[in-house]
């Protein structure tokens, strides 16, 4: 049978070995690809194997940035632990650093990318599973480029990243609205960018929620009453509504009397989306005595 790339791609993906491994171990396994995760495994070269379909909701984001361009990926662990061992670290650093390098458009293309040390992100992930003894996920990758100011944070325990990229005003600014965002994680930028289905909605909710008495009023009072409502509702969603955490101003306030203007931000939160397993160890072995 003939060890074609993709089934080479596919024996990498499922066991995380290297690269020469998995085709080594397909053209002795005369191309099964069962037979080959197998020889890997026994041979220790294939924890990822076993470890693939472990949920990954923890790890710690990686930041490069080299002027107006930088980025924010999202490496996973199974485990706060390795999320903290200064070898799974290590390793989010030097993703960070080929993604900025290579100019990956997401994750899926930073798997090719090349580390300082001359491996793909891919044969290194491979390599930090077997290390480490968990699953380790890179699941996403954000950037921003600009002729602007790229505001970059991430909080200390390595959860919430954030890039602002600002048009005009100064790195401290850009910097100051970046905290701003990882604090008060507004999902939207300014009021044009939230969905017309979201406004509509609360509209029916404030509705609903006014007496018959309001609810009587001339129809212009009434619409004024609900603008207000939405008017606020909309503040608390968006970066410009947002009183300025580092001030006692909304940001659009500050943005403007710094003659800037916040074209974007990117949010990164670990784990953010992943349903998490919790295991009750203590059900678990109640379960087994009852055998």
């Amino acid at each position: 049978m003939e060890i074609t790339a993709s089934l080479v791609k596919e024996l990498r993906e499922r066991t995380g070995a290297g690269m020469m491994e998995c085709k080594k171990a397909l053209t002795e396994a005369g191309g099964d690809i069962n037979a080959a995760a197998e020889a890997l495994r026994k041979s220790g070269a294939a924890k990822a194997d076993k470890k693939a379909d472990r949920v990954a909701a923890e790890g710690r984001l990686g930041l490069a940035q080299d002027g107006g361009k930088a980025v924010l990926v999202e490496v996973n662990s199974e485990t706060d632990f390795v999320a903290n061992d200064v070898n799974f670290k290590t390793f989010v650093d030097a993703v960070a650093a080929a993604a900025l390098a290579s100019g990956a458009a997401d994750a899926e293309a930073l798997k090719t990318a090349t580390l300082a040390s001359g491996e793909t992100v891919e044969e290194a992930r491979a390599t930090a599973i077997q290390k480490l003894g968990e699953n380790i996920q890179i699941r996403r990758l954000v950037k921003v480029d600009t002729t602007g100011n790229v505001g970059a944070y991430v909080h200390t325990n390595g959860k919430v990243g954030v890039l602002v990229d600002l048009v005009g005003g100064d790195v401290e600014l850009a910097r100051g609205l970046a905290m701003h965002v990882a604090a008060l994680k507004p999902p939207h930028n300014k009021a044009a960018d939230v969905p017309a289905e979201f406004v509509e909605k609360e509209k029916e909710i404030e509705l609903a929620k006014m007496s018959e008495k309001d609810k009587s009023k001339p129809a212009d009072i009434l619409e004024k009453i609900i603008s207000g409502k939405i008017n606020k509702i909309v503040s608390e969603v968006t970066l410009y509504g947002q009183t300025y955490v580092l001030g006692d101003t909304t940001v659009e306030q500050v943005v403007k009397a710094a003659g800037a203007d916040v074209a974007g931000f990117q949010l990164l939160i670990v784990g953010e989306g992943i349903e998490k397993v919790v295991e009750d160890y203590a059900a678990e072995v109640a379960k087994a005595m009852q055998v």
